[in-house]
Formats: structure tokens, C-alpha cells, sequence
């Protein structure tokens, strides 16, 4: 089944790559939900592409596999599925066979 993921808007580090919160204590300041350090210091003197930071989130063509089939309704146009479906409700997805 492929579809379009649920756009989150402009996501932080800890929602869109699952990093840990710093701690609230002992001196830690406004920081908490922050990347941390992003790059070297003299060497390369760049951030590195491809370094997880913040930025838009969800929005994307994903595909789910090894989906099971368990009603089909013709009348009404229906498809029962068990397991997770790609997308927001009422969205368009492809559905296609193993090869």
C-alpha cells in the first residue's frame, strides 16, 4: 500500500529524529529540546550533510508491506485492511500485489 504521509509542518530534533531531552537541572538553560553540538571545531569547519537538525517533517511517499486483506465489499467500493495505512483519513493510496 503506498501513500502520503501526515505532514507535521516544521518539526524539531526530538519529534522528527527521536532524540533525548536534556535534562532541566543543573545549569542547563533554555536548551532543552535543542540539537546540542552540530559540528566540528576546526576540521572540516562545516556541518556535515545529512546531520539530523530541525526542518519539515511527514509529507512523503511511504509504502507499507506484507499487508493482509481481510474483506472486500464491490457494492460500496470497500477494502478492509489489517494493519496501518499510509496517510490522513479519507486519503488516496495505491494498492498493488507481490511480485
Amino acid at each position: 500500500m503506498i501513500g502520503k504521509s501526515k505532514g507535521r509542518g516544521t518539526s524539531g530534533v526530538v519529534k522528527r529524529h527521536n532524540m533525548a531531552i536534556k535534562r532541566r537541572t543543573h545549569g542547563t538553560h533554555e536548551g532543552h529540546r535543542h540539537p546540542g553540538s552540530v559540528g566540528a571545531g576546526s576540521y572540516p569547519g562545516r556541518v556535515i550533510k545529512g546531520k539530523k537538525l530541525p526542518g519539515r517533517m511527514g509529507g512523503a511517499r511511504v509504502t507499507v508491506k506484507n499487508l493482509e486483506i481481510i474483506g472486500l465489499d464491490a457494492e460500496q467500493n470497500l477494502l478492509w485492511v489489517r494493519g496501518s495505512v499510509p496517510g490522513a483519513p479519507n486519503g488516496t493510496v495505491l494498492i498493488r500485489t507481490k511480485k
